[in-house]
C-alpha cells in the first residue's frame, strides 16, 4: 500500500526545487534599481532605465541619466533626450540639441545617426534641411534627388521664422537653400551627414499641428521606431507585461538574457 504522505511530500519537494533553480537571488538586483519612470516618462518593457532593466537589446542605448531624470537614447553620434514614447506604436521621439526649430536655429556641428546593431530605425519624421548650397533641386544621394517637390510650403513656412538669421541667412531667404527630405535616409554610415549634403542645419517635424503653414505650432523632433525581436522575446514579453500590470518592473541578469520580474524589489518571475 502506497504511503499517503507521498501524495503531498513529492509535489511540495518538486515545487521547492523549481523555486530554488529558477528564482534569481536578490543579489542580482542591480544598482541603481530598475525604475518604472524617468522624469515624467513612464518606462515599460522592452525599454529600461539602466543595465539589467528592460530587454538586454536596449542597453546601453536607452538609459535614465543619473541625477537628471532624463531618458536618453545614445548612439555613436551622441546622446539625445527622449520626449514622448508610444508603446502602442513602438515609437519614441528624440530632440537632438543640434536640431533647429522655429524659435531657435543653429548650425549643426554633429551628424545625427543610429547604430546598425541597435533595435532602432528612423521613423516617418519630415526632415527640413536648412541653409544649403543652392539650388537644393540638385541635391542627390546615390544618384537620386532627395528633395520632395510636393511640400514646398514647408520651406516657405519655416523661412518666415526670424531665427533663420542664426544660420547666416537673411530674413525671408530664398527657398532654394531649403530642402524637404522625406522620407529621409541616414546613408551608408547610418548618419544624416549635413556636411556631405552641404547644408548648415536641419529641422525635423513629427507633426504639423492644426495649421500646417505655422511653423511655431509644429511638433519638432525625430521619430524613431524600435523592434523588440531577439531570442525568446515573444515568450518573455507577456510575462513582463503581467509583471508591470502588478506594479513591478522587468529586467534581466547580466550577462545572460534571463528575464525576471520585480515587485516592490521582490523578484517574482524568471525564465531561463
Amino acid at each position: 500500500m502506497q504511503n499517503p504522505l507521498s501524495f503531498t511530500f513529492f509535489p511540495m519537494l518538486l515545487h521547492l526545487m523549481i523555486i530554488t533553480l529558477f528564482t534569481p537571488k536578490r543579489t542580482l538586483a542591480l544598482e541603481p534599481a530598475c525604475r518604472t519612470n524617468c522624469g515624467q516618462l513612464e518606462v515599460k518593457y522592452p525599454l529600461g532605465t539602466g543595465k539589467g532593466c528592460g530587454s538586454p537589446r536596449f542597453h546601453p542605448y536607452v538609459t535614465c541619466a543619473p541625477g537628471a531624470d532624463q531618458l536618453l537614447l545614445t548612439t555613436h553620434t551622441g546622446s539625445y533626450p527622449i520626449t514622448p514614447i508610444s508603446y502602442t506604436t513602438s515609437t519614441l521621439t528624440i530632440t537632438p540639441s543640434s536640431m533647429s526649430t522655429c524659435t531657435a536655429m543653429q548650425p549643426s556641428i554633429s551628424n545625427l545617426g543610429l547604430d546598425w546593431a541597435s533595435p532602432f530605425q528612423l521613423g516617418p519624421s519630415t526632415f527640413i534641411l536648412l541653409s544649403c548650397e543652392p539650388p537644393t533641386s540638385s541635391l542627390i544621394v546615390n544618384g537620386t534627388p532627395i528633395c520632395a517637390p510636393s511640400t514646398p510650403f514647408l520651406c516657405a513656412s519655416i523661412y518666415t521664422c526670424p531665427a533663420v538669421t542664426a544660420l547666416g541667412l537673411p530674413l525671408f531667404p530664398a527657398t532654394n537653400t531649403c530642402c524637404v527630405y522625406s522620407p529621409a535616409n541616414l546613408g551608408g554610415e547610418g548618419e544624416l551627414d549635413l556636411g556631405e549634403l552641404k547644408c548648415s542645419g536641419y529641422a525635423s517635424v513629427v507633426s504639423l499641428g492644426d495649421v500646417a503653414t505655422d511653423p511655431s505650432g509644429w511638433q519638432y523632433g525625430v521619430e524613431v521606431k524600435y523592434m523588440e525581436g531577439g531570442l525568446g522575446s515573444y515568450d518573455i514579453a507577456p510575462e513582463c507585461h503581467a509583471c508591470e500590470m502588478s506594479g513591478g518592473v522587468c529586467g534581466y541578469a547580466p550577462p545572460g538574457e534571463v528575464g525576471l520580474g520585480l515587485l516592490a524589489s521582490l523578484i517574482f518571475w524568471a525564465a531561463a
